[in-house]
């Protein structure tokens, strides 16, 4: 497994800026490159990470494969312990796969609180696990808008030790996954990249807008915020993984691939607001499980 890196890097990568030149948007994204520079925790994103719920992890499991898994807890489970440290007293149930999950390596989260539709994306290394605690230096942190994010609560509540043993791993996506993925409005996308290590987004729409064919899926990439994170990291690396949830009954898909950006696609698949983008992703792995501790409301 690749190893942290020694210094943090600033500003776009290769491939955010091949993918801003190819969607026309470069100048726009200029604008905002300092977003993704060197941070320190202060202020009011200490308050809103240290009340939250609801967090997703992209991270490598032991044998090097990525995936995108939940991380729920009270109020306070999520502790800034320095300007630059975010402590997660959470652990995950034996049946995810990043259950195990190794130290030493780059990791990227998304905070999130649907209530107020807000989001904050933090990309750092997971310094140590130790005593169900994860500990993450952050080398960037940044908010994203509300756009397209579901409003819902979400109250955290205790899982059963057989619900969260419980898991299918499979290669192949089963009628109950597809009727999932189907009636999901939210997901959450983890990619990565060789220098700049793993990030994780949120993907949201109406309910219908992810498309499954065999054991591929694909969804309409609509107007964001230009910088093209997740999609700059596939245009180096295809490697990605998704995360899929049923907020009522707790049931979970976590599915570990690659993934590509296809440009150029005819304006009849969907609400795309004329993008002409959308995203494949050809499944490898998964994990079906039961394993998201909250229920909405």
């Amino acid at each position: 497994m690749r190893r942290a890196r020694d210094l943090p890097a600033a500003g776009f990568h290769a491939g955010e800026l091949a993918v801003q030149a190819r969607a026309g948007v470069r100048a726009e994204a200029a604008r905002l490159s300092g977003m993704l520079d060197p941070v320190e925790l202060r202020g009011g994103i200490v308050a809103f990470l240290n009340d939250r719920t609801f967090a997703v992890i992209t991270g490598r499991d032991a044998s090097g494969r990525l995936w995108t898994s939940l991380l729920t807890g009270q109020a306070g489970f999520i502790e800034v312990t320095s300007p630059s440290v975010v402590t997660i007293r959470s652990s995950f149930p034996p049946a995810d796969p990043l259950n195990g999950l190794p130290s030493g390596q780059e990791v990227g989260l998304v905070v999130m609180e649907f209530a107020a539709r807000r989001r904050v994306r933090i990309n750092g290394t997971l310094t140590s696990v130790d005593d169900g605690a994860l500990v993450v230096r952050v080398e960037q942190a940044f908010g994203n808008c509300p756009q397209y994010i579901r409003k819902r609560v979400l109250v955290p509540h205790e899982m059963s030790e057989e619900s969260s043993a419980r898991a299918r791993l499979d290669v192949v996506l089963s009628a109950d996954d597809v009727e999932l993925i189907r009636s999901a409005d939210t997901f959450f996308l983890g990619t990565t990249h060789p220098d700049r290590g793993a990030d994780t987004s949120h993907r949201g729409g109406q309910a219908g807008f992810v498309q499954v064919e065999g054991n591929d899926l694909w969804w309409p990439d609509y107007p964001g915020n230009n910088m093209f994170n997740s999609f700059g990291n596939l245009a180096v690396d295809p490697t990605a993984a998704l995360l899929f949830l049923d907020f009522h009954t707790g049931r979970t898909l976590q599915l570990s691939g690659v993934a590509a950006v296809e440009f150029g696609i005819p304006r009849d698949i969907g609400n795309d607001g004329d993008t002409g983008r959308r995203a494949r992703f050809t499944t490898q792995r998964l994990v079906a499980a039961h394993l998201l501790a909250s229920h909405e409301t």
